[in-house]
């Protein structure tokens, strides 16, 4: 008797113990991931996402290498193989991220190119990657290094991260050939160069023609206009405008700014009487 009581007690407890566990499967929460993968039944991480965006365009060229420094103005110009009907799927396709946010915008120069920079200057040391069609490249923004060349005092002011570094002053565009003003971009530098008065439609027989050899030239325009050594000006230089349009400094003035400015930072250049620099320029996109 006491052994068949002991039969049922045990059947019982099974018998409520898989009854317990049906019940478990019956009610498992309905944020449970999916038992069939791929298939999304209520989850809040869906598995199925959009696709990538395809290119629509050849891989392209990227103007900033991979693993350079560059300054906190420098835009990212991407150059395509062919023409460019989708401009709005383009976009789609390319992708810019930074270590920083740093929200900015594409603008068109051309259907073959397009321009991606931020609404402001780069966060300074702020890491950079770009991917378009294939071509990548992951740069770095280097310290906030920003010029301010003022006609009011003659002066050229650099700040590194807020704080100045270096004044040097200097004799701008004069009368007839005032400097614009605006936001340059530094690109390329030259250690020697020949400046020609007649590459801009000026013969180097006319008044107002030349054909000097200039050091240490740093480019801040694509019409021309550079941070230059200038001997012949120094007289000048703090006091009056002297030049053809372009920032003359000393020599030592010069080498200094050549061998510290890097590409990409920003020469700001303000109250003179020459307008404001062509947002065209190619190295006037801040305007």
């Amino acid at each position: 008797m006491r052994d068949r009581l002991s039969l049922r007690l045990r059947q019982g407890v099974l018998l409520s113990a898989s009854i317990a566990a049906a019940g478990a499967l019956l009610i498992a929460p309905a944020q449970a991931e999916p038992l069939i993968p791929g298939v999304d039944l209520g989850s809040t991480n869906p598995l199925i996402t959009e696709p990538e965006p395809q290119a629509n365009f050849a891989p392209p060229n990227i103007n900033i290498a991979d693993g350079e420094v560059v300054g906190v103005a420098q835009p990212i110009i991407i150059t395509f193989k062919e023409p460019i009907e989708d401009r709005a799927a383009a976009e789609r396709a390319i992708k810019v991220t930074s270590s920083n946010e740093a929200p900015g915008h594409f603008y068109w120069w051309s259907d073959r190119q397009v321009r991606w920079k931020p609404f402001e200057f780069w966060p300074a040391n702020t890491d950079v990657f770009v991917e378009a069609g294939g071509t990548t490249s992951a740069f770095r923004i280097g310290d906030a290094q920003i010029t301010t060349a003022d006609d009011a005092t003659k002066t050229i002011t650099v700040t590194r991260n807020g704080e100045v570094v270096k004044t040097m002053p200097t004799s701008l565009g004069k009368p007839g050939y005032e400097t614009p003003n605006g936001t340059y971009i530094v690109g390329e530098r030259f250690r020697e160069m020949v400046m020609d008065s007649s590459t801009y439609g000026v013969p180097i027989d006319a008044p107002e023609g030349y054909k000097l050899d200039v050091e240490y030239a740093t480019r801040i325009s694509n019409s021309g206009i550079f941070v230059h050594a200038a001997p012949w000006s120094v007289a000048q230089q703090g006091v009056s405008n002297a030049s053809h349009g372009c920032l003359n400094v000393s020599t030592e003035d010069a080498r200094w700014f050549f061998e510290n400015i890097q590409k990409g930072d920003p020469v700001i250049v303000q109250n003179t009487a020459g307008g404001t620099l062509n947002a065209r320029d190619g190295l006037g996109d801040w305007n």
